[in-house]
């Protein structure tokens, strides 16, 4: 499909692309809209433009280049390591700018090396957008995933609230509001009337009289019928609910979680901070931090000053498959995102890859970057 209305940079951006060792795909405007309503996160999902087939099957117009790429990988039975550029039309709802803009990145696929795989990245994300903006002064945060899962994990919360914790990572509000409700001494009974009638019923705290009543409500109102889950399943849950809401904070760990998610500083001093933190909080951190501090070492032999990276430990970014490294790039001062990206490493197994394959990839806005080039002409 050709491509209009492009920047007038982006015949030198597929040749700086092309010139990192990627290999340029397309893929279909058109794609399957499950993938993405299952994992590509809320803050996406609400944005997609959706459609139908002929035959029911949802649709939706191409919001993100990651998953198809990854798609595209795994139809092919191509073999990694592999590193794909692209650079096509998006279609998605933004607060601000159009719904229909173009994205140019890269999927780095199979690397075994993690740490030399993250700082690559970083590295030819700054050496595009450099090119691209000479004369601008550029500012780069990043942040971990797999460090904040380790935190979260070394705190003892119950599975049912790490799991919610890690899914609002990338989501301030969210992430703020969920232990605003672990902190509170009442339960604010977010998780449902249904449960709290249960548990005032006393059906909760007796399994065999749960499934009982479950299979019995079910059955009356013709659920069963067609129910995607049975009432031990359903029990399960609810009973997971009762758990979450009754669970609070005590206040060291409260102070702990609170104090981790403040630091911010350069990524040169990130690892020694870090270190002292679980120290502090005697909290066990080992794996996390040994891929953090392999991260920094690697960026330094990669040429990137660590120096001039922020580390933020609640930055993350807004989609469910990143599991570690996440980074984005905006003028210095500004918040305009030009660049973002991250470390995925989940995602092929989970789009149907035969077996487990890391990745990492970035992308740019080129309309924002057409936008600054003109301010900074």
């Amino acid at each position: 499909m050709p491509l209009t209305n492009l920047p007038a940079f982006a015949p030198d951006l597929v040749a700086d692309l092309e010139g990192l060792g990627t290999q340029r795909v397309d893929t279909p405007v058109i794609q399957p809209a499950e993938p993405f309503l299952d994992m590509a996160g809320e803050d996406l999902r609400r944005r997609i433009f959706m459609t139908e087939s002929e035959t029911g099957k949802s649709l939706c117009l191409r919001p993100e280049f990651t998953i198809p790429v990854c798609l595209r990988h795994i139809e092919t039975a191509t073999g990694t390591p592999r590193r794909y550029s692209y650079l096509g039309e998006v279609f998605r709802q933004r607060r601000d700018g159009a719904n229909e803009f173009y994205q140019a990145g890269i999927e780095d696929l199979g690397e075994p090396d993690i740490a030399r795989a993250d700082a690559r990245i970083v590295r030819d994300a700054l050496h595009v957008i450099g090119n691209r903006l000479p004369d601008m002064a550029l500012s780069v945060t990043l942040g971990d995933q797999g460090i904040f899962e380790a935190v979260v994990a070394a705190c003892g919360l119950p599975a049912g609230w790490q799991k919610r914790l890690i899914h609002a990572f990338g989501n301030p509000a969210q992430l703020q509001k969920l232990i605003a409700d672990l902190s509170d001494p009442a339960p604010s009974g977010v998780f449902g009337p249904e449960v709290e009638r249960l548990a005032r019923l006393g059906i909760l705290d007796d399994e065999a009289k749960l499934i009982a009543h479950i299979d019995a409500t079910m059955e009356a109102t013709g659920y069963s019928t067609n129910a995607s889950r049975g009432p031990t399943d359903i029990a399960r849950r609810l009973r997971e609910k009762r758990e979450l809401a009754s669970t609070r904070l005590d206040s060291r760990t409260l102070a702990l979680l609170k104090e981790f998610l403040a630091l911010e500083l350069s990524l040169a001093d990130a690892p020694h901070a870090l270190a002292a933190f679980a120290e502090k909080a005697r909290l066990s951190l080992g794996a996390a931090l040994e891929r953090f501090d392999a991260r920094v070492k690697a960026l330094r032999e990669a040429g990137v000053d660590p120096a001039t990276i922020i580390y933020r430990a609640a930055f993350g970014r807004p989609l469910d498959y990143y599991t570690g490294l996440v980074f984005e790039i905006t003028p210095a001062g500004e918040t305009s995102v030009l660049v973002g990206g991250g470390r995925f490493d989940r995602l092929l197994t989970l789009l149907g890859a035969k077996e487990r394959i890391p990745a990492v990839g970035f992308s740019l806005w080129l309309d924002r970057i057409a936008s600054a080039g003109g301010a900074a002409a």
